[in-house]
This record gives C-alpha cells, sequence and structure tokens, in this order.
C-alpha cells in the first residue's frame, strides 16, 4: 500500500542544518499556566514549527530519491534534531493537561501529545541512537536485494513483477524467500529502535507506544479498538467467501498437495508478495463463463499512454470535479520513473513540501491497470494537502490518517467502464451481465486486503506493548495472519526471521490501520458522493468524473483538515458520524450471491 503525506509533527521527515539549533518554545515560568499562557505556548510551537516546514520536507525528499551514504547520514543527523523538538513540544504541551482553555487550543495541545510515531526520549543520545536506526532500516529496506548469484541481483520491483505474472510454483516460492533475506539483518535493530521509542512514550505520559498510536482517533484507545472488531465482523462474511472459492481454484491450480482445502493458503501463491492483494491472480479464479472484462493494461499500450500520460490522465479527473489544475512544478519536481543512476524508495508516496503549492508524487510508474489507479490514489493525497492548506499548521492533515488513504481509493473506484469510455481508453461498455468478472477482480484486491491492512498493526501494538517478546516476533506475524487472513507461509521460517520486516511500512514505522479505516470508508465515500452525484446505476457502476456537485461536496469535506474530529468531518459528507461496513456489502452483493453459489460443496474456512 501507500504512504501517508508528510506531517510537520511524524519523526520519519527531517529538518535542514540551518533549523538545526533551534529549541521549542517554553513554558511560562509560572507555578500554575493558565489559558493565556497555553494559547501562547501553541502559537509559538505552529511558528517554530511552520519554520522547519520547507527544509525538513526537502531533506526527506533528497534522501528518499537520492540514497547514498551522505544522504542516509544527513538524514539521521537532522532526524534527531526534529524529533527532539517534536518530543519537547508535544511534552511541554502535557503542563496544560488540567489548565481550562478553549475548545480549539485543548484540541492542538491534545494533537501535539499524539502526532508523534516514535517519540525521542529526552536522553540526547538515546534520541540521536533512535534517529540512526530509524534512517538504517528505511535504507535497508530501500536497498535491499535478492542476489541468485554475485552478478545476478533483482530488487523488489523486478521481484514483485514476477509474483504478479508467473504461475511457475517454484520460482514464486525462490523470489517470496529471497525478498525476505532483506529483513533477518533489520530485527536487532527493530527491537532497540521499540525500546527507545517505549521510553519516549512513557516520558509523554502514555504506557506505550501502543497506547499512543490506538489513541490519536478522537476516542479513547480502547474504544477504538473495539470500533476496529466492529467493522471487521461486518466484512467477515464475505471475506470468507471469497477466501474460499480462491483455495479452491488454487488448489485446482496448483494442486490440492500445495494448496491443502482445509488449511490456510500459502502465501506464496496470491500473486502479490506479501498476499496482501489478490487482483494478479484474476486468470486463475475468475467465472468459467466467458465474460469481458476490461484489460486496463492492455488499453494503455493500445492508446500509447506513458508515464506522464498516465499522471495527466489522473489530473483531468480532479479538474473534471472543478478543483484547479496542479501546478508545474508538480511535473518539475516529482519522481515519476525509476532513476538509473541511484538508488530510490520507489514505494508510491504524495508529498507537500511547503503548505502552498509545491505537491510531488515519488513513484516508479509500471504502465499498468494497476498503477493507473494508485497514479490517482496519489493524487488525492495531493489534492487533499492543497485543500486544507490554509488551516493552522496543527490542522493541516486530515481528519485521521485513514481518511487520507480513502479519498484517493474513493477516486479509483470511479476508474469504471463508464470512465474509461468517456477517456477515450475503451470503445465499448461491458454489459450487467459482466459484473460478476469486475466485481471479483476488484473484490480481490480490496476485500482481500482488509484482514492484512487490520493485523499489521495488531502484531505492532503487541509488539509495542510488550505481550510479544522478540523471540516470537515471526512466530505471532504467522499466527495473525493465519487467523485474520487464513494465509500461511509456504515453508517453515527459521527462528531469526523478520518476516514483517520484509513488509515496507514495518521498518518505516508507517502505521497500518490507516489501510483498513481507508478500505471502509472509501466505499462508504463513494456512495455518498454517487447519490449527490444523482447517479443512477447500480453503486458498482458508478462514476463521480464530471460532477461538479460531487467535486463540492468532497472539498467541503477536504478544507476541514483536522480541525475538527473525524466524526464530524465524516458527518459533513455523510451526515453520519460513525464509520459504516455496509456499503461494501451493497457494492459487492451480486458477487457474493455468486461465491455462494461456487462454494456449494466445498470446504470452506481456515
Amino acid at each position: 500500500m501507500l504512504n501517508a503525506p508528510l506531517s510537520a509533527m511524524m519523526l520519519g521527515v527531517s529538518i535542514a542544518l540551518l533549523a538545526c539549533n533551534q529549541e521549542p518554545s517554553t513554558v511560562a515560568n509560572t507555578a500554575k499556566p493558565n489559558g493565556e499562557d497555553a494559547k501562547q505556548f501553541v502559537a509559538k510551537a505552529q511558528q517554530d514549527l511552520q519554520k522547519l516546514k520547507l527544509p525538513e520536507s526537502q531533506a526527506a525528499w533528497v534522501y528518499q530519491t537520492h540514497i547514498n551514504q551522505d544522504t542516509a547520514a544527513l538524514s539521521a543527523y537532522i532526524s534527531e534534531k526534529h524529533s527532539s523538538l517534536s518530543s519537547k513540544l508535544a511534552k511541554q504541551s502535557a503542563n496544560f493537561n488540567k489548565v481550562e482553555v478553549d475548545s480549539d487550543t485543548r484540541r492542538k495541545l491534545d494533537l501535539m501529545r499524539n502526532s508523534l510515531v516514535l517519540p525521542a526520549p529526552a536522553d540526547p543520545e538515546k534520541s540521536a541512537r533512535l534517529s540512526q536506526i530509524t534512517s538504517d532500516l528505511e535504507g535497508m529496506y530501500g536497498s535491499g536485494k535478492y542476489c541468485r548469484t554475485e552478478n545476478d541481483c533483482m530488487g523488489l520491483t523486478d521481484m514483485s513483477n514476477i509474483m504478479s505474472t508467473s504461475r511457475d510454483e517454484a520460482l514464486l516460492l525462490e523470489m517470496w524467500q529471497g525478498w525476505r533475506n532483506v529483513s533477518p539483518p533489520m530485527k536487532a535493530l527493530y527491537e532497540e529502535e521499540v525500546a527507545l521509542a517505549n521510553k519516549g512514550a512513557k516520558e509523554l505520559g502514555f504506557a506505550d507506544i501502543s497506547e499512543l498510536w490506538r489513541g490519536s482517533y478522537d476516542m479513547p484507545a480502547d474504544d477504538f479498538a473495539i470500533e476496529l472488531d466492529r467493522l471487521w465482523g461486518q466484512v467477515k462474511p464475505f471475506y470468507d467467501a471469497l477466501h474460499c472459492h480462491v483455495r479452491a481454484e488454487l488448489g485446482n491450480q496448483y494442486g490440492t498437495d500445495k494448496v491443502p482445502q482445509d488449511q490456510p493458503i500459502p502465501a506464496h501463491l496470491l500473486g502479490n508478495m506479501w498476499a496482501q492483494s489478490w487482483g494478479n491472480i484474476y486468470d486463475i479464479v475468475k467465472p468459467k463463463q466467458a465474460l469481458e472484462v476490461i484489460d486496463v493494461t492492455q488499453a494503455l499500450a493500445t492508446h500509447n499512454y506513458d508515464e506522464i500520460k498516465m499522471v495527466k490522465q489522473a489530473e483531468s479527473f480532479f479538474s473534471s470535479l472543478g478543483f484547479d489544475p496542479l501546478p508545474d512544478t508538480f511535473w518539475e519536481r516529482s519522481q515519476f520513473i525509476k532513476p538509473v543512476d541511484r538508488e530510490v524508495v520507489c514505494h508510491a508516496s504524495a508529498w507537500d513540501l511547503d503548505d502552498k503549492d509545491d505537491l510531488r508524487i515519488k513513484m516508479c510508474i509500471q504502465k499498468t491497470g494497476e498503477e493507473f489507479a494508485v497514479i490517482h490514489h496519489e493524487l488525492g493525497h495531493n489534492y487533499y494537502q492543497r485543500a486544507y492548506k490554509d488551516q493552522p499548521l496543527l490542522y493541516r492533515e486530515s481528519a485521521n490518517d485513514g481518511f487520507h488513504e480513502a479519498i484517493g481509493d474513493t477516486v479509483a473506484l470511479s476508474i469504471t467502464p463508464k470512465y474509461l469510455k468517456e477517456i477515450g481508453l475503451v470503445d465499448n461498455i461491458p454489459d450487467a451481465s459482466n459484473d460478476i468478472g469486475m466485481l471479483l477482480k476488484l473484490a480481490l484486491d480490496k476485500i482481500a486486503f482488509v484482514p492484512f491492512g487490520l493485523m499489521v498493526d495488531q502484531w505492532r501494538w503487541k509488539v509495542f506493548s510488550g505481550e510479544v517478546k522478540p523471540a516470537d516476533y515471526n512466530k505471532v506475524w504467522w499466527q495473525l495472519r493465519e487467523k485474520y487472513q487464513g494465509v500461511m507461509a509456504p515453508v517453515d521460517r527459521a527462528p531469526d526471521a523478520f518476516d514483517p520486516g520484509a513488509k515496507y511500512h514495518v521498518p518505516a514505522n508507517t502505521p497500518y490501520t490507516r489501510y483498513f479505516i481507508a478500505h471502509i470508508l472509501q466505499f462508504q465515500f463513494h456512495k455518498t458522493l454517487c447519490d449527490i452525484s444523482g447517479n443512477t446505476d447500480p453503486i458498482h457502476r458508478c462514476s463521480i468524473y464530471g460532477s461538479k456537485k460531487a467535486g463540492e461536496a468532497l472539498n467541503n469535506m477536504l478544507e476541514m483538515g483536522k480541525s475538527k474530529t473525524w466524526q464530524e468531518a465524516l458527518t459533513t459528507l455523510t451526515g453520519k458520524g460513525e464509520m459504516d461496513a455496509s456499503a461494501i456489502l451493497d457494492y459487492f452483493a451480486p458477487l457474493k450471491k455468486w461465491l455462494d453459489e461456487q462454494n456449494q460443496g466445498r470446504t470452506c474456512g481456515f
């Protein structure tokens, strides 16, 4: 999946050398600080952070697009300075926990305290060590390779391409195991990182990082965990039906000796390096009857779409909703294609460097239908960033981190046959009798992902809290994958394996629950926007392309940023302040009926 946009309070970014000696504002020396002290503190803190915004973002950009010894060292050094500043501000904000203040000031104080991903300890040496580890882990992932021989090495992009297209079980297993050779050296560093960041979290008044992460959603940490379980409970029956069908068809493809029909599915056979989405095996599990399913990858090739043209088309979608075009600097400064002369982080991400108009994406675009959707997703981040740019600094974020991920995916749901025809990529729209194919392909990506989106942080929260010890990191990782996904490791894993580290978001310390939330919200948003647009098609055939009304309603929510709770922001668009997965069930209702028919007589469950 995808990175969230940069945040001025997050650890994973760095500040420029000119700002390295800047200290946070201090609380007035009064025995009992009052509301006016709190307001002055917040105002000064935002001023200090604003000064760092552009240089810190530029330094982070250079590191991720030019990985080498010098950029890594610079990133580690100045990231530590930023982390210390943010941690000190967060700790100082706690001085006002019992001070009576207006609601706006209280929200900003709470956001400062809760915004750190990996809070640095007060001890300068420990803080510097934490920063060095975070830089090292991200660099290890970004430069990771699997070498068959000294002169035959592959990076993740090439290996992922093999995983998505090959049907050679032995080759798939080789790629799966090969990439996981990258992560065992990360394990000791990760263990040390958790200990250091937990110390920082305790200094902020949290029990551990788990409580900090879970408590940043405008509701008590324990209540948030219950809310996630409720949402998963809504989706699980549909996921179970999809899993049953996929396992049966994989058994037909590879043999039931490779895919036992009463066990979880081996992870290397699902078309994705992490088995998090399964759309690449559509050809194996598709309906037996002839269906007309649009091949977007082929359509892009037929119409001579290159990487830039793909991005231009995604921009035109937002323009059709009434949003302004992207700035010229976007086209001058973004990374669209993997450079041949240096190591970079290819993981797709959207960037807002100056809180004004310096928007960028960082990708190594492949000319595929999947990447076409990813580009729409990334631009969703950029347009969200631009919408809230006039909010105070601490409110320049999405209502919660799941909102940012959901917006782009909401747009991607409108990449329907109707949309593809309107932009000239296809000539004909398949009739409704072909919808099962389209819905199945989408479910293989969207619904298959939902339990993975939930379990990554389920694992991390257990690690952060100390419930899972380092010796059991990998064991519990696979226990959770089997419990939630019904997916298992294809071979026994060594005791010192660190398979979580083979997933970018773990060494990069990017919270993952946002992606679970996004997969719920995008369907809720899509249904609402389709209603606003006056859509009369079934919800899965709706595209909001060209609807200024939908664009206006969407922008009204985006402009709020984080100035209100996510419940209030959600109400602004949908009229309801609760996340609801029922829109998923409505969207995929025809497919659920078809899956139940296919699964008659099969062994289901894992």
